[in-house]
């Protein structure tokens, strides 16, 4: 995909993206504001929401707002809620990138906890769809919009060991698929991207052993989001995307 980036591709766009207190959804808050857009920060810790808020103040951008939930309890009426407090903050979103996942254990899938089952899915597909069903009526009042879900390669070939965010998130390609197809004629296009093995806290917890130099930086990953989020994208709605194309999951060597 040939990812073009222009000055200020984002000018007078509201994005919402969820897990933004760190790794990739903290530098795509950045990118993001630096391109122009004004930008609604969802995480569960106010204090990590906070500093990036400052980092994206501190660059002279347009200041962001904050909306907390907790994905790991929320229900779908907490998802209402927090559309409801979006709603007041901006009458229309143009996107939201849905950062917010956890990758849960690496084992066989006979040794996963059920406490671990439930929890991975609850926070990667309950929560997901029910904020993303909670948000749609803003996303249809914008002219062209993108939902951009995160998938991951074991989400649509499984492998060994990956058990509950494997299947986690082939149920996250068939959310996007489907949320395509219903709203395909209605100015809303749905992608699900790929990051691949990226520098970040989540990914140095489930491979200490990783040298992080080998993987690319949330910074490294960023045209290829910022083409998506803009509506700018060839690429038709329902598409699955690598910003990593030939990356595999699994620690780099």
């Amino acid at each position: 995909m040939n990812a073009t980036v222009t000055p200020k591709l984002l000018e007078n766009r509201t994005l919402l993206i969820t897990g933004a207190s760190e790794g990739i959804g903290r530098e795509a808050a950045l990118t993001f504001a630096r391109q122009g857009a004004r930008l609604v920060l969802h995480g569960r810790n106010l204090q990590k929401l906070e500093r990036v808020r400052s980092e994206i103040s501190q660059l002279g951008l347009q200041p962001a707002e904050i909306v907390l939930l907790d994905f790991a309890t929320a229900s779908a009426a907490d998802c209402d809620a927090f559309a409801n407090q979006v709603a007041a903050l901006t009458p229309q979103l143009d996107a939201v990138l849905h950062n917010a996942s956890i990758l849960g254990s690496i084992c066989a899938m006979a040794d996963i906890p059920a406490e671990e089952w439930l929890q991975v899915m609850q926070v990667n597909v309950n929560t997901t769809f029910f904020l993303a069903r909670a948000l749609l009526p803003l996303l249809l009042k914008a002219p062209q919009a993108t939902l951009l879900l995160t998938t991951s390669s074991v989400g649509r070939q499984g492998r060994a060991g990956w058990g509950s965010y494997a299947v986690s998130k082939f149920a996250t390609e068939g959310m996007m698929q489907v949320l395509a197809e219903e709203y395909r004629d209605q100015g809303l296009k749905v992608y699900a991207i790929n990051p691949g093995g990226t520098r970040t806290g989540m990914r140095a917890a489930a491979f200490p052993e990783e040298n992080p130099q080998l993987l690319k930086t949330p910074a490294d990953l960023m045209p290829v989001y910022l083409e998506l989020i803009s509506g700018n994208s060839a690429l038709p709605s329902g598409s699955s995307i690598d910003a990593q194309p030939g990356r595999k999951a699994g620690p780099a060597s």
